[in-house]
């Protein structure tokens, strides 16, 4: 009981150690919190920056900074996050970094969104063209409709600029055009160029933005920055948002609930199974797939299933490799779907033939298990050994395979002491014929 107890009280405070933690300054210097979001705009980045401006609100924060890097994603979570950054009481500016970094697609009307706006240099902004929730093109009508929805969105967020920065992103929602870092400056879509995070706070020392409350003027000289982490739950949800480890989860999970079931009793494959299934079907949810690949996919395992009990001697295997490998491209590779939500084709070929290969080797096994001769009786007897419980002169009795037999000696044979091994090398009725074990 005292031992349970014990590893209770571990497991809660390591539990309690994953949970985000209050941030507060040193000093009562002015406070600046930091949110490094990169990746796909996806659920998890909005659950990550929807906290970083509760976090901001619920400590007093002067400044909210979110560092963004993103190839683009959901319109849906993008909306969250403009949502979150427009309704916050503190002023939140949006830096795209570091350098070779971007803000494409969704990632550019975030950037917008900000009460100010910086980039890094060698980093661009634009292409925020629409498409369909799998990434494939849009119908006209559809297409036109979230055009000038956009449109107008973009047109709000850039409102205070000049009209040639109004103007063009305009253009990035309808002709997908994309701007460096120095040109988004020179037309004034963006605020600053900043080298880095200092610089970027220097720059911002004495800028006046909007918000929520009314113009407000920030002073970032000497401000303590502190770095608000992703938390460990926002990581894990972004990890499954990953085709590629989608892709691993459904094939480890469907080759564990197999071995379940070719192998029931145990409970280790099962419930690995059942996780990486559950985790899989997480990511499945939030990423552009077409679930005609999972008929492919589906397909595959029964084949190589039905080559273990079939005699096609690894025909179905190799016709399995080829549907898997099929389903998988067709699940996340579609048409049209982002290349950022693409699973890799090396990933997808090698695990593939991993997978076939282990199926192979189970066929291998199991043809060679039918081909051994089947051995009872007395052929099943003759060449064991054991060891005499007495003395044998001619008879007496002997241990084999953990069973006591009456035994003769072997004809010409010599006595055998108690103790001694023995080789069988016949059996008479129900007594078997010895011999001293010389081996």
């Amino acid at each position: 009981m005292f031992k349970r107890i014990v590893f209770s009280i571990w497991l809660a405070m390591g539990l309690l150690a994953l949970l985000p933690r209050p941030v507060h300054a040193q000093g009562g210097a002015l406070r600046v919190l930091v949110l490094t979001a990169d990746g796909p705009v996806a659920p998890p980045m909005t659950a990550y920056i929807e906290r970083g401006v509760k976090t901001a609100e619920q400590n007093g924060a002067d400044l909210l900074i979110v560092q963004l890097d993103t190839p683009g994603g959901f319109t849906d979570a993008m909306m969250s996050i403009v949502q979150a950054i427009r309704g916050s009481h503190v002023p939140v500016v949006v830096y795209v970094s570091p350098r070779g970094g971007m803000a494409a697609s969704a990632g550019s009307v975030i950037t917008l969104a900000g009460h100010a706006a910086a980039m890094a240099p060698e980093t661009t902004i634009g292409a925020a063209s629409p498409v369909g929730s799998s990434g494939e093109d849009l119908g006209e009508t559809m297409k036109s409709k979230l055009v000038e929805d956009m449109k107008a969105t973009v047109r709000t967020l850039a409102s205070r600029r000049p009209p040639e920065a109004v103007a063009f992103a305009e253009q990035m929602i309808e002709t997908a055009q994309a701007a460096t870092s120095q040109e988004a400056l020179d037309i004034g879509l963006i605020d600053f160029v900043a080298v880095d995070l200092d610089d970027l706070l220097r720059q911002l020392d004495g800028f006046v933005v909007e918000t929520v409350d009314g113009p407000v003027t920030l002073h970032t000289a000497g401000a303590d920055v502190v770095q608000v982490n992703i938390s460990f739950i926002e990581q894990l949800l972004q990890i499954l948002t990953n085709p590629n480890v989608v892709f691993l989860l459904i094939t480890i999970g469907v080759i564990a609930i197999l071995t379940e079931i070719s192998s029931p009793g145990g409970w280790v494959a099962g419930f690995i199974g059942v996780v990486c299934l559950a985790l899989a079907a997480y990511g499945l949810g939030i990423l552009p797939v077409n679930w005609f690949g999972m008929v492919f996919m589906l397909t595959a395992f029964v084949l190589f299933i039905l080559d273990i009990k079939a005699p096609t001697h690894g025909g179905l295997t190799v016709a399995g490799l080829g549907s898997l490998i099929a389903g998988a491209l067709i699940l996340f590779n579609s048409p049209g779907t982002p290349v950022f939500f693409r699973v890799s084709v090396p990933l997808v070929v090698v695990t593939s033939m991993i997978t076939a290969a282990l199926f192979f080797t189970i066929l291998t096994f199991g043809l060679r298990a039918q081909k051994v001769p089947v051995k009872t009786g007395e052929a099943s007897l003759i060449g064991r050994t054991g060891v005499a419980r007495s003395g044998l002169a001619p008879r007496g009795n002997v241990q084999v395979g953990g069973e006591l037999w009456s035994a003769d000696l072997a004809e010409g044979e010599p006595p055998i002491s108690a103790g001694e091994r023995v080789a069988v090398v016949g059996l008479e009725g129900i007594r078997l014929k010895v011999k001293k074990d010389e081996s």
